[in-house]
């Protein structure tokens, strides 16, 4: 091999792993009404009209308002994360997180475990 040539790799993990900065985040160009309507909505991976990817993006986001009790210092130390605002979209998104990791089954599983270790 030449020694003026490069090995190309993969550098996929550090690519995900990346946090970009404000300043790349400033190069990235703003989406044109004409970008948007080239675009191809799709659901399940079956495209669909405008209408109808508009009103399941719609209500993908829509949230449900709850009421829940959480302990004080548990409150304290979202808001802290957060900065005092925003700690409730943090909390959902610790939630998310962790619904995604875990399954029901894992769940009961830990709760059983930690019962019988009580005992």
């Amino acid at each position: 091999m030449n020694a003026n040539k490069t090995v190309l790799g993969s550098d996929l993990a550090k690519v995900e792993t990346h946090i970009p900065t404000s300043e790349e985040l400033d190069e990235i160009p703003e989406l044109t009404d004409t970008d948007i309507a080239r675009g191809q909505w799709r659901i399940n991976e079956q495209q669909v009209g405008a209408i109808e990817g508009q009103a399941a993006f719609r209500a993908a986001l829509k949230k449900q308002k709850i009421n829940i009790t959480l302990d004080p210092d548990v409150v304290s130390w979202f808001k802290a994360q957060a900065g005092g605002r925003g700690y409730q979209t943090l909390i959902n998104a610790t939630l998310r997180e962790a619904m995604q990791k875990k399954t029901l089954a894992d769940v009961v599983r830990e709760t059983i475990r930690e019962a019988l270790h009580h005992n």
